[in-house]
């Protein structure tokens, strides 16, 4: 479980950050990425460390876009996409809620794991002993 931080909304250093529920929403307006993929980045870590529990319901469209002071549209845009990929699922006039989690879980260990070893092998092919890299990880 993630140490969750509590802060008052704020709107200096280009970051918009909410508090809804006990999580955290944060968007860096001076990241690259579009403000759809920073959200559905950070719900997806919520959801997996768990602060975001099976069946919770999520903010409205509307109620989160205006605590973040960006589009509707946005928030749809990362809740369809959420959606898509089984992270969320939606009831038609009652709002959008967390999907069972536990496959999404295993199914992230397992892609963890795969970049594990490419990066052990990268690490071995320049010369680094599994030494190195067992001291690394602790």
């Amino acid at each position: 479980m993630i140490q969750q931080e509590y802060t008052k909304c704020t709107r200096s250093d280009s970051t918009l950050a909410t508090m809804k529920g006990g999580t955290m929403i944060v968007l860096d307006l001076k990241d690259a990425r579009p403000l759809y993929e920073q959200i559905v980045e950070r719900f997806k870590h919520l959801i997996l460390c768990g602060a975001l529990p099976e069946d919770e319901k999520l903010p409205s469209v509307r109620n989160l876009a205006m605590e973040l002071s960006i589009n509707p549209n946005t928030i749809q845009k990362a809740y369809g996409e959420l959606e898509r990929e089984g992270f969320i699922y939606s009831v038609k006039g009652r709002g959008n809620f967390v999907a069972a989690n536990s496959s999404l879980k295993e199914a992230k260990k397992e892609e963890l794991k795969t970049q594990i070893l490419a990066l052990v092998k990268e690490g071995e092919a320049i010369g680094l002993t599994r030494e190195d890299i067992i001291n690394i990880l602790k």
